[in-house]
This record gives C-alpha cells, sequence and structure tokens, in this order.
C-alpha cells in the first residue's frame, strides 16, 4: 500500500530540482531491447538513459525519439520485471501520471473554441456551490485560473488524512467530489489569481466542469475530443480498473519508514503495478504507451487538436512567470532551445513527453519506478538530444 510520503508527492509537477544516486538499476538492456543505439549520437543518448534509470532508481528506463524527419528510436535500459528479467518494450502501456492533464486542457479549450463554455467563466456557473467553505468561494475563481494553476486552491493530495486514508486503503475508489471536498477543508494558498502554485485540486474541478457541460464523463470527451483525433490507441482513462492493459511491465517504489530512507533508495523494492486511480482522476489517471505520448505533444503543438488562439494559450506562461502555461510547460535548456510538453508521476511510474515548438521533433521517456522530481539526468539527455553538436 502507498505511504503518506509516496502519496503526497505522487501527482507533483517537477519543473527543476537536483536528482539523486541509487543504489540499483537493474540489469542492462543490451542490444536486444535497443534500436538505434551504436556510437557517436546514437551511444550518448543511451548512456543518458542508463543513467536515468540509475539516478531515478529505477529497473528500467525507455526513451521514444521521433525526429524532425520523422524517424524514430527506441532506447531503453533494465528491465520492466525485476522477477522475469522481462525487458521493456516499445509499446508496453504504464501510468502517465499528470500528463492527464495534458490532455485534459486540451479538451477543456476545445470547450472553449466551441464557445460551450468561457475561460473566465466562474467556477459557480458549472458547480454552484460546490467551491465554498475556509476562505474558498468559486464565484471568485475562474476555468482560466483552474488550468494556468492560479487559483490559489489547496491541492488535496497534500491533505495528511487522506494520505493515511489511502495508505490503509489502497484500492478504494475515490470520487472527485470527494477530493475536492478534501482540499476544500484547508484555506486557499492565496486569493485567486494573486500567485501561481501547483495544486491536483485545479485539474480534478476541470474534469467535473467538462462532465456538467458536455453530458459526458471527462474521460468519454477525451476520447471523442483527443485521443480519436490524434489515433492514440494505447492511452486510456482506466478510471477504478485497477489493473494495466497488455502488454505492460511491472511499476516499483520503495518501502521506507523516512523520507531519508526514500532519497536515499536504501528501502526494500515493492511491486506497485496494482492501483486503483481514482484517487488521481482527472489530474492524473492516464495509462499511456512511449508512441502515443509522442503523437499527444506533437499533435497539440502542430495545432492538430487544438485551435491555434488556444494554443496560444496553452503556451502563455505569463500568469506564471514563465513556469507554466495550461497543460503545458516550457523546458528551458542551457543551450538556447525551448522544449514543451509535461511530466507525470504516480506511483511506481515516472514520464515526461516533450517536443520542440513545432512539434516536429519529440522525445518521451519512463521509468518505471517512484522517481521522485528534478533528475539531472533528465536534463543531461534533453540536451544530448535537442542541442546542436559541435
Amino acid at each position: 500500500m502507498p505511504t503518506a510520503v509516496e502519496l503526497t508527492a505522487a501527482l507533483g509537477l517537477a519543473l527543476s530540482g537536483c536528482g539523486t544516486g541509487a543504489t540499483e538499476a537493474g540489469r542492462d538492456a543490451g542490444p536486444r531491447a535497443t534500436t538505434g543505439a551504436g556510437g557517436g549520437h546514437g551511444g550518448a543518448v543511451r548512456t543518458a538513459v542508463r543513467r536515468l534509470a540509475a539516478q531515478g532508481d529505477a529497473p528500467g528506463a525507455a526513451v521514444l525519439i521521433r525526429g524532425a524527419g520523422g524517424g524514430t528510436r527506441f532506447i531503453a535500459a533494465g528491465v520492466a520485471d525485476v522477477r522475469t528479467g522481462r525487458r521493456i518494450h516499445r509499446n508496453d502501456h504504464f501510468r502517465a501520471g499528470s500528463l492527464t492533464k495534458t490532455v485534459i486542457a486540451a479538451v477543456t479549450l476545445r470547450l472553449a473554441a466551441q464557445r460551450r463554455l468561457g475561460l473566465d467563466d466562474p467556477v459557480e456557473k458549472h458547480l454552484p456551490g460546490l467551491v465554498r467553505g475556509h476562505g474558498n468561494d468559486g464565484r471568485n475563481i475562474t476555468i482560466r485560473q483552474l488550468l494556468n494553476h492560479t487559483s490559489g486552491l489547496f491541492d488535496y493530495t497534500e491533505d495528511p488524512v487522506l494520505a493515511r486514508q489511502l495508505s490503509a486503503a489502497a484500492d478504494r475508489t475515490r470520487t472527485p467530489a470527494a477530493l475536492v471536498r478534501t482540499a476544500l477543508t484547508h484555506r486557499p494558498y492565496f486569493a485567486p489569481g494573486t500567485e501561481w502554485r501547483y495544486s491536483n485540486t485545479n485539474y480534478v474541478l476541470l474534469g467535473m466542469v467538462v462532465q456538467r457541460v458536455t453530458g459526458r464523463s471527462y474521460a468519454a470527451e477525451a476520447r471523442r475530443e483527443v485521443l480519436g483525433p490524434l489515433r492514440l490507441r494505447g492511452t486510456s482513462f482506466p478510471g477504478t480498473r485497477t489493473a494495466l492493459p497488455a502488454p505492460h511491465g511491472r511499476a516499483y517504489t520503495r518501502d521506507s519508514g523516512a523520507r531519508d530512507s526514500e532519497v536515499r533508495g536504501d528501502g526494500a523494492r515493492r511491486d506497485v503495478t496494482v492501483l486503483n486511480p481514482s484517487f488521481a482522476g482527472a489530474a492524473g489517471e492516464l495509462v499511456s504507451t512511449l508512441d502515443d505520448l509522442s503523437r499527444l505533444v506533437s499533435g497539440l503543438l502542430r495545432g492538430t487538436v487544438v485551435p491555434r488562439a488556444e494554443l496560444r494559450q496553452m503556451r502563455n506562461t505569463a500568469a506564471s512567470d514563465g513556469r507554466y502555461g495550461m497543460g503545458l510547460f516550457p523546458v528551458r535548456l542551457p543551450c538556447g532551445v525551448t522544449l514543451w510538453g509535461h511530466n507525470g508521476e504516480i506511483n511506481g511510474s515516472y514520464a515526461l513527453a516533450v517536443a520542440t515548438a513545432d512539434g516536429r521533433h519529440t522525445l518521451a521517456y519512463r521509468l518505471n519506478s517512484t522517481a521522485g522530481s528534478g533528475l539531472t539526468a533528465e536534463t543531461s539527455l534533453l540536451e544530448t538530444e535537442f542541442c546542436p553538436r559541435r
């Protein structure tokens, strides 16, 4: 069962920070699990993938790169299953965590383009009476502020009581309304629109808004408006389903009694593949594949799903001092290249999908562990692929 530490960090956004060392990275995948991983640039990428697995304390890591010319490279290191030694496959399904937010933002902005809702609509208009109490007021919070995390609403994943409950009953179903009620037992971080702070509560509310506006669940609307048009056939919203679709490897985290043990990676490795993701909901329940995540960020940035005007909103970071737009955030590399995408972390899985601004050159990678944020090896991987080589 997840620990309180794991649950409070399970859906967090990783923008920057320092990576930590690892004690076990699993066996190297070798040539059979690696495509295009010879010497030169391919060898450098493969080395970066190995470092990701080691630094993320993951049994395995895999990356899929799609070049501007359309060719793809898949490189993997380590194993998908520590018991059987199964290698990571390109079409493996895994939990993508907060990359769910990219899809939910796209759905919301499509509804805005269709004039079925307005970005400056108050939450109260669509969910009357829901956001009230302890200084929270849905009459003063807009859809825009939910999308760009300037609502000030408390992040329900930081509630210690909920964390303890989930630790005691990890298979229990949590409804979106219950998650929001948990958040509303806390005062807001700040007045709406005055600051920026990432909160999973924002996107749980957006899922509820989508359902109220369309009469369909956010999952059904996402399949109709995003997954279908982009042909993301390996992507799904499991709801309360605990098993991953085939094929898939395993997902791991560390058992530990203290945060320091998790950082050191000296706890026992635990299989957390079976998980009821309802506690993540519209903020993080998505299951996907590397190919699909690559197509997701590429399709969005090319304007295939979201109209250009709304795409500009997704990439408008003015409200967050350059940190976050709407379901997308910029990754600025030391060489001056800026990528756009999102990451996601949920128990036993970490993923990142980014692309150049035109959507033509993409990189998606994943670890089969609760990796933590701010891996320096992640920056090294992105620099290796996207920075001009001397």
